[in-house]
């Protein structure tokens, strides 16, 4: 029977170039040799056109042997790489989704005016730490399935989306995202972007879940040192899911976009707490990104009536909250500023 060296439809797309990690040794091609049956044998009810020729490639007890130790070795590599290392967790294939809460804090009363300086020593925040330095993670030590270094890995990413979504004044300022969205999870980016194209209050698509952002037309900071207060924390949550919790308070000075550096003592303080679960696979800690999984932002002095789904709109100096402060609207979430959280100028000497 006179064989093909093609297939009847023509060599596949792509010709040898697909087949060259194919490699066919000499014994091989005997073995799959086809012996034409004669005449006679075709004649036969159910006889088949071909029969194929045997290759026993192992007789004897020798053969045996060698081909028992083949198939010891074959199962026990296949064990052997089944078997994870404890530090090797595995990896999700997608990630989650964002959960958020973004309730503005409606105070009381005016909002108290000063300079910075007097504001933060009678407030609360005169004894948080500044900018970075309030931003500390614990000692990191191993979990079940998570190294040492691999908890260090997902502090540090943490803390670093802590940093550039609370303090980094470009972000806050509506300028760019780039630094807080680079450490997000690839899978994360389409609903990311979509809360910055179009901001809801859905609890998946406000801006100010992901990140703090002010109206650079209304405010701007009247002291770039930001005071901050909080604890980063870890734990493993399930095997191969590292969970990493940042909650802080963020006190801003602020002041009018329109006043000038001499109308100093007219700056206001602005509180923001973000409590923000963070998770971390195997993969991720490798690339430096993480899933941002729930958010949960309060923060004032605001009205309730104020929208904040695509930026934080803070009562400055004198300002009143409107007639539904105390959470009276249908709209929305809404809380009361606790007095206690602003600056008593009262106290001052």
């Amino acid at each position: 029977m006179a064989g093909r060296e093609e297939p009847p439809e023509g060599l596949p797309s792509g010709g040898e170039d697909e087949y060259r990690s194919v490699v066919f040794d000499e014994s091989f091609i005997r073995a799959a040799r086809l012996q034409e049956f004669s005449a006679q044998e075709r004649m036969g009810d159910h006889a088949l056109a071909v029969r194929s020729r045997t290759f026993l490639p192992f007789r004897g007890t020798k053969g045996a042997l060698v081909l028992f130790a083949m198939v010891l070795l074959v199962f026990g590599t296949a064990i052997y790489l089944g078997v994870r290392h404890p530090y090797d967790a595995p990896s999700t294939a997608h990630s989650e989704p964002l959960w958020e809460t973004v309730v503005p804090l409606a105070p009381d009363r005016a909002v108290p005016g000063g300079t910075p300086a007097e504001l933060f020593a009678h407030s609360p925040a005169a004894h948080f730490r500044i900018g970075a330095e309030g931003v500390n993670p614990p000692d990191a030590g191993r979990t079940r399935h998570f190294a040492d270094a691999q908890v260090v890995s997902a502090l540090k990413t943490a803390r670093s989306y802590v940093l550039e979504s609370s303090l980094d004044p470009e972000v806050l300022m509506g300028r760019t995202v780039r630094p807080v969205r680079d450490l997000l999870a690839p899978d994360q980016y389409s609903q990311f972007d979509r809360s910055l194209a179009a901001p809801l209050a859905d609890g998946r698509h406000a801006v100010t879940g992901w990140l703090v952002r002010f109206d650079p037309a209304q405010v701007t900071l009247a002291d770039p040192g930001v005071r901050v207060s909080g604890t980063l924390r870890y734990e493993e949550t399930e095997p191969g899911i590292l969970e990493v919790t940042a909650e802080h308070t963020f006190v801003y000075a602020l002041r009018p976009a329109t006043s000038g550096p001499a109308e100093a003592d007219g700056a206001s303080l602005f509180s923001v707490h973000r409590e923000l679960h963070f998770r971390f696979n195997a993969a991720e800690l490798q690339q430096h990104e993480t899933q941002l999984v729930i958010s949960s932002v309060r923060a004032g002095p605001q009205s309730c009536t104020a929208g904040t789904a695509d930026r934080l709109r803070p009562l400055l100096a004198g300002k009143r909250a409107d007639a539904h402060a105390a959470g009276q609207t249908a709209a929305a979430l809404c809380g009361v500023l606790a007095a206690s959280s602003q600056p008593d100028l009262a106290r001052r000497s």
